[in-house]
């Protein structure tokens, strides 16, 4: 008998929307050579594999090409499965154990709430060629452990950004997050986020790139509660809440293809 593997669009309530990922819900741990490959063969911009712990479940998320440290829209989309499919009761609190420590995902009225640690990027000179590479001139540069941080003039010129790519990936980093003002209406921000160099041109929504921009956009804004839209082909809608050291990102996902590992 093969292994179930679920893909869902994450922070969207529309099929074909939001971020795919795939979702392995595992027996036993498998080696990392093994989920490299899976992922791969499933060629989302992240895949998760999950296996039960004590308090919880054992969670990592690969691209087609890399482990990573922290994925947010896979780990709400491992959430939606846990709960659609029986491994956990509706009711109980999602718990993750992770390269990035003890990640949390609950309810919440049609919306699921993760807990994630708060990612701030300081200001930081900007690389050599960034500005070339994005085809618009920055009004800030920032950078934490992942990323840089970018801050465009405004929402038109984030939304028409068509980048070199193949310059992006000599950044020593994992992706660039570029950021500014929303136009008005719904939302408070708007941001985009490319990741060549670790096997993903553009990510359609990224819940661990919020975890910047929340306390980015709460000190600019003076809100400790923010509505976001990431701007990419698919779009996506994030909540976010700042609570300390922590950013609560809430999201919708939709259950969208169910297939078997053989």
């Amino acid at each position: 008998m093969g292994l179930a593997i679920v893909q869902v669009d994450a922070f969207t309530d529309t099929p074909f929307r939001g971020n795919p990922a795939a979702v392995c819900v595992l027996p036993t741990p498998r080696d990392e050579r093994w989920m490299q490959e899976v992922a791969r063969e499933m060629n989302l911009s992240e895949t998760a594999f999950l296996h039960g712990e004590s308090d919880g479940f054992g969670l990592r998320w690969f691209t087609p090409t890399v482990e990573v440290p922290l994925c947010g829209h896979a780990t709400l989309a491992s959430a939606h499965v846990l709960w659609e499919d029986g491994h956990l009761p509706r009711d109980r609190q999602a718990r993750f154990h992770t390269k990035s420590g003890l990640l949390t995902a609950d309810r919440d009225h049609g919306w699921i709430e993760l807990d994630f640690p708060a990612k701030h990027a300081e200001p930081a000179p900007p690389p050599a060629g960034l500005a070339e590479a994005l085809g618009a001139k920055p009004l800030y540069v920032g950078r934490n452990a992942l990323d840089y941080l970018v801050e465009m003039d405004s929402e038109a010129t984030v939304r028409r950004l068509s980048p070199d790519f193949t310059a992006l990936t000599k950044l020593p980093v994992r992706g660039v997050i570029v950021t500014s003002r929303a136009a008005p209406g719904p939302y408070d921000f708007v941001s985009r986020f490319f990741a060549p160099g670790s096997g993903i041109p553009e990510d359609p929504v990224t819940g661990s790139s919020h975890c910047a921009l929340g306390p980015f956009w709460s000190t600019r804004l003076g809100k400790s509660e923010l509505l976001a839209y990431q701007a990419s082909a698919r779009g996506g809608v994030v909540r976010v809440r700042l609570a300390g050291d922590r950013v609560k990102l809430g999201g919708q996902a939709v259950t969208v293809l169910r297939g078997e590992l053989v």
